[in-house]
């Protein structure tokens, strides 16, 4: 289908987005990478008056250092983000994870930002950067301000970022010398994961001295599998080890039921991934 009509604004900073937000409100919709917004309009199940396009703030864009974390634009590619040095030294589990969403074309148009921001629970960025303990920076009329992961996802499809502000940055704290893998499970290529898992850990000695564990697709918003990093922390890198502590990345979690698959099904699933999800990581 093609899209209703729109009027369009490309602001070049963010004050200038911020403004054309406060001024036409209920009536827009911000486009970042178009790869969410631009399938609801076509199929019109959204037909904002106005479109403000983010393309044009290049301050949105790249990777930059900041001491104790990196900090990633918003409106960094998915493509750029998964081939970023600052991203694969300290951030590997977020590289893994961007280098494996849908396909090369969304890669080279979709953001970094756009993806978190629209908060689809079966996304693959939301449960790296909850495992990696991620901050939101957001821009408002009031200046800006910094949300921890843990309050970011609020629910389906809902984040902290309200109707007059804008996702601008991601600051990430360094993981570097971390180990990670992202295992996801797909029925067709490229497709939403049914159920995936991001595993980071950190390992000395032959033990495991840090664990951060995200499931993708295990409820309404992204999952810390908390059960399964307390498992693992202090123990040797056995087999055992991990298996065990697999069999609890269930827990606490309420996976949704659908055509690819019921509840019960992903509960399964996410023991079986998360158990190679951390044998790979460990080089397994």
């Amino acid at each position: 289908m093609i899209p209703a009509s729109f009027d369009y604004v490309a602001p070049t900073t963010v004050e200038e987005a911020l403004a054309a937000l406060a001024q036409y409100g209920d009536e827009a919709k911000i486009i970042a990478g178009g790869q969410s917004l631009l399938p609801v309009l076509r199929m019109r199940l959204n037909a904002p008056e106005w479109v403000i396009d983010l393309g044009r703030i290049d301050s949105l864009k790249g990777v930059r250092d900041e001491g104790d974390s990196i900090l990633v634009g918003a409106m960094t590619r998915h493509c750029d983000v998964a081939t970023d040095p600052l991203v694969a030294e300290h951030a590997a589990l977020v590289a893994r994870a961007t280098a494996t969403v849908a396909d090369e074309q969304v890669r080279h148009r979709g953001t970094f930002g756009g993806a978190l921001a629209h908060a689809d629970p079966a996304g693959d960025l939301g449960a790296p950067a909850l495992a990696l303990d991620a901050e939101f920076v957001i821009a408002g009329p009031a200046g800006e301000r910094v949300v921890p992961g843990a309050e970011f996802f609020q629910g389906l499809f809902e984040t902290a970022v309200s109707e007059d502000e804008l996702l601008i940055g991601v600051r990430i704290p360094k993981h570097t010398g971390w180990t990670a893998h992202y295992e996801k499970f797909v029925r067709v290529a490229h497709q939403w994961p049914i159920c995936a898992v991001g595993a980071t850990l950190k390992v000395s000695g032959g033990v495991i001295e840090g664990a951060a564990i995200g499931l993708t697709n295990m409820g309404s918003t992204p999952l810390r599998a908390a059960g399964v990093e307390q498992a693992l922390v202090g123990q040797h890198a056995t087999e055992e080890v991990v298996r065990s502590a697999a069999a609890l990345a269930a827990d606490g979690a309420d996976p949704p039921s659908d055509l690819n698959g019921d509840a019960d099904y992903r509960r399964h699933l996410v023991t079986v991934l998360t158990r190679r999800a951390i044998t790979k990581a460990l080089g397994g």
